[in-house]
């Protein structure tokens, strides 16, 4: 059995996979799926940077969802790889505080570019004579640094409200990234502030991003199906199911994840789910929006052109 020290502030993550050959089989497969996810956000962001045809509010707000997508899944998988290969599971008390903020900021900022990225949807299909007008790079620009900076501010709030409890008890956090909630569990006064923190962040960042891409759908659905074109309903559905389907990936788990009442809520189903929106959903991101765009595709090709031209 393990000791853990008590007098030290750095806390102890418990990780995800056992310290075992099995453990390190999934591991590997997890730094694959890092290193896809790495390849494929990075390589849509060069791909609408070096493209100009793919120069618009819907390509530059899908650029931001590769950065953030990115930056959260790296904010959790270097550090679970080096606690499992090194052998120590210690992260200090700053580096727990830092990476909450930004897993926060990032699942935060990545709903509500979403959300963005529906309204763009429902403008492009259900208003494409005024479009320019609605969408202009200004607006694209302002929803852009609306997500990043709400983001940020619910990050740096759970982060500063978490950082200041008193943690008395064990400093072992049953999770394989500083995960609030987890934390929670180890703070030895009542967190019912908490509970209501965590109810208000998620009706703010997940229920009413969620019911604003629902509107914008069930609307966008609806213009679809009485569309005359069949060429314009096959591009149209295609458009929407791809974003749809990233949508679901991600606010599926997340939601079922943070909305339960804390009594239905278990550690091991946690990380379980955690995996899913922290590893897999970032990871397909470039995937369905690669495999599912033609635009995409033929950009694809035109950058391979440009770097190998034929003799």
């Amino acid at each position: 059995m393990e000791i853990w020290n008590q007098t030290s502030n750095d806390f102890i993550l418990l990780g995800l996979f056992p310290q075992n050959q099995t453990g390190l089989l999934l591991l590997l497969l997890i730094i694959f799926m890092f290193v896809l996810t790495c390849l494929g956000n990075s390589g849509m962001i060069g791909l609408i940077l070096l493209d100009p045809r793919l120069h618009t509010p819907m390509y530059f707000l899908l650029s931001q969802l590769s950065l953030m997508d990115l930056m959260y899944i790296s904010t959790t998988v270097p550090k679970m790889a080096y606690n499992f290969f090194s052998g120590q599971k210690s992260i200090s008390f700053l580096s727990c505080g830092i990476q909450s903020f930004f897993f926060v900021t990032m699942a935060s900022s990545e709903a509500l570019l979403l959300a963005a990225m529906s309204y763009d949807c429902f403008l492009a299909i259900c208003h494409p004579l005024h479009y320019h007008i609605h969408m202009s790079k200004k607006m694209c620009v302002k929803m852009i640094l609306g997500s990043w900076t709400l983001g940020s501010l619910n990050g740096l709030v759970h982060t500063v409200y978490a950082l200041h409890l008193p943690y008395c008890k064990s400093r072992a956090i049953g999770h394989f990234y500083c995960d609030i909630p987890a934390m929670m569990l180890l703070v030895c006064t009542d967190t019912w502030v908490y509970e209501y923190m965590i109810i208000f962040s998620a009706v703010l960042v997940l229920l009413l991003p969620f019911l604003g891409i629902t509107a914008s759908y069930g609307r966008v659905l609806f213009v679809v199906f009485h569309m005359r074109s069949k060429e314009g309903k096959r591009k149209a559905f295609t458009t929407c199911s791809t974003h749809l389907t990233v949508v679901i990936f991600y606010y599926a788990p997340f939601g079922y994840n943070y909305l339960r009442p804390k009594s239905l809520r278990s550690p091991a189903e946690d990380k379980k789910l955690a995996v899913f929106y922290t590893i897999l959903t970032p990871m397909l991101n470039p995937i369905i929006y690669s495999l599912r765009n033609k635009e995409v595709l033929g950009a694809m090709r035109r950058v391979y052109g440009m770097f190998n031209p034929r003799k």
